[in-house]
């Protein structure tokens, strides 16, 4: 059984990060990813897919962005080779191919067993920065939709040109369905849309990136303890694009746009889908988020007193013009395919100690938990929501090498 000091399971950002702060520390350890290569979730995006945060934030420690754009949003390529680039570059211990599968503590009472589908270890500290992504969510009812029906998680969808001829229904409508559903329609195929509760936020407003004001303002620097609710953890952030050099997405103008607007789906029958008739409330709940997200800067320009020219973005409605369909015949409707992006399910079952709340979520403070010797990385609100963020990652994580630095 190979023992190590700190074993870090993930090598996406938050388990690279990680890995560069305890080599700044100089303190062993070892990555290990099941996937071949590094940031392995973000080559599961779509060919065209861009940066959602201006390049400007992304802060990869040691590999922060000093290039001629930052306002210009990274193509994913350009992230996967930087993440490609930073293990070689600063020698990070990484081990691919490696499957964890549980996280016990040793027999002896001194640190943690981890078993894995190719060899066991034996490790003083684990660091767990396996991610919020790990299963996409789709229904049981998926399974009685038509055999002929392709039907893929978002995670799955490369380009429009890879999806048989025909309509396409994109259910969700966070950071991914969105995105996916403007390209398609953009591509010329017919698009039905189910929506939920996902809030939007103009790309600029009042002469900056929205992000640059969500972060001056102390928005994504909010603790969980300032949210109204222990379930507010679960809000998507805001759908916005960074492609073509970033815009807008906004739902009355994919409505506009002849995009078929639906509420959520709540089950299949032969061929029909029977939907929720509650379009309208999704796309108010979405107005309503934009409206107090900029109320939230403008009230910090006008503290600060800041001289940025006043603005609102246009109010449109086309959104609730449709009829509501409660029903929706897949073959009358030409649709083809199916893209689930409804989300991703978490789960943390692999460390077998009793580390999580009632919603599944590690308990932790700045990623330490109570377990001597056992951390958390690269979560949303850990320490802060950017902590799940490129934004944030570095310091979060820092803090946790800092923490296994100091033992004695």
């Amino acid at each position: 059984m190979k023992q190590v000091e700190t074993l870090i399971i993930g090598g996406g950002q938050a388990g690279l990060a990680t890995s560069y702060w305890l080599t700044q520390f100089g303190r062993e350890h070892l990555v290990l990813e099941r996937a071949d290569r590094p940031g392995n979730a973000w080559r599961q995006r779509w060919d065209s897919f861009t940066l959602v945060t201006p390049n400007w934030s992304f802060l990869l420690p040691g590999a922060e962005y000093d290039g001629d754009d930052p306002d210009g949003f990274m193509l994913r390529d350009d992230v996967i080779e930087t993440f490609e680039r930073y293990v070689s570059e600063n020698a990070l211990p990484v081990r691919y191919g490696i499957q964890v599968v549980d996280v016990s503590p040793s027999p002896d009472g001194r640190g943690y067993r981890v078993h894995s589908v190719q060899e066991d270890f034996e490790a003083r500290n684990v660091v767990v920065a396996t991610g919020l992504f790990q299963r996409p969510k789709i229904p049981a009812f998926a399974y009685d939709l038509p055999p002929n029906l392709l039907q893929l998680a978002s995670g799955e969808y490369n380009n429009p040109a890879t999806l048989p001829s025909g309509a396409v229904l994109v259910v969700g409508s966070g950071q991914s369905g969105c995105q996916i559903a403007e390209e398609l329609y953009k591509s010329g195929r017919r698009v039905y849309l189910s929506i939920g509760g996902a809030g939007r936020a103009p790309r600029r407003y009042r002469g900056k990136d929205i992000y640059r004001w969500l972060s001056l303002n102390g928005y994504l620097n909010r603790t969980a303890d300032m949210l109204p609710t222990p379930a507010a953890r679960f809000m998507t952030i805001p759908h916005v694009s960074g492609a073509g050099g970033g815009h807008d997405l906004n739902l009355h103008k994919f409505a506009r746009d002849g995009v078929t607007l639906l509420g959520h789906v709540r089950g299949a029958d032969d061929g029909t889908l029977f939907i929720a008739p509650d379009r309208n409330e999704c796309l108010a709940k979405s107005d309503q988020l934009e409206g107090a997200m900029l109320d939230f800067i403008d009230a910090y320009i006008a503290r600060m007193g800041l001289d940025a020219p006043g603005e609102r973005p246009p109010l449109l409605r086309d959104g609730f013009d449709a009829d509501i369909v409660t029903e929706l015949s897949l073959g009358a409707a030409g649709i083809s395919s199916v893209i689930w992006a409804a989300g991703y399910a978490f789960d943390f079952n692999l460390v077998k100690l009793p580390v999580t709340d009632s919603f599944g979520l590690p308990i932790q403070q700045h990623g330490v938990t109570a377990q001597p010797g056992l951390y958390f990385a690269g979560l949303p609100w850990m320490n802060s929501q950017k902590s799940g963020l490129l934004l944030g990652v570095g310091e979060q994580t820092r803090h946790i090498a800092a923490a296994i630095a100091s033992e004695v």
